[in-house]
C-alpha cells in the first residue's frame, strides 16, 4: 500500500455547515477511503495553512487521485494537497540509485 498526506482546506460556506451541524468528517471519508481500497492512519483538524490533515494508505496513486477528485468536485474545499510519502527504506533505496545514476551537474 502506497501512503499520502492529505491537507485540506475548508470554504466559508462549509465551515458554516459545520458549525451549524458539527461532524467528524473522518466519519465521513471513510467509507470513501475503503471504497477506494484504502484506510485513513490518522486524520486532525489543524491550526494555520491548512484546516485538515490525514495519513492515508491507498492501493496506488489513480486511488489517490480519485479521492482528490471527489472531494475537491463537492465544491467543499478552497485547497486539497496530495502529498505520496516514501518509507525509510525506500528513500534510503532512491539514494543509492541517485548515487549511482551518473547525473551530473550543469558546468560552463
Amino acid at each position: 500500500m502506497a501512503h499520502f498526506l492529505i491537507q485540506v482546506t475548508y470554504t466559508p460556506e462549509a465551515w458554516a455547515s459545520m458549525m451549524h451541524n458539527p461532524q467528524s468528517r473522518r466519519d465521513a471519508i471513510q467509507p470513501v477511503i475503503e471504497n477506494l481500497g484504502g484506510s485513513i492512519t490518522g486524520s486532525w483538524f489543524a491550526l494555520g495553512e491548512y484546516d485538515g490533515v490525514a495519513l492515508l494508505e491507498l492501493p496506488d496513486n489513480v486511488s489517490a487521485a480519485a479521492f482528490s477528485l471527489a472531494c475537491s468536485a463537492s465544491g467543499a474545499l478552497k485547497s486539497f494537497k496530495t502529498t505520496p510519502l516514501i518509507t525509510n527504506e525506500e528513500a534510503m533505496d532512491a539514494m543509492g540509485k541517485a548515487n549511482a545514476s551518473g547525473y551530473r551537474p550543469p558546468s560552463e
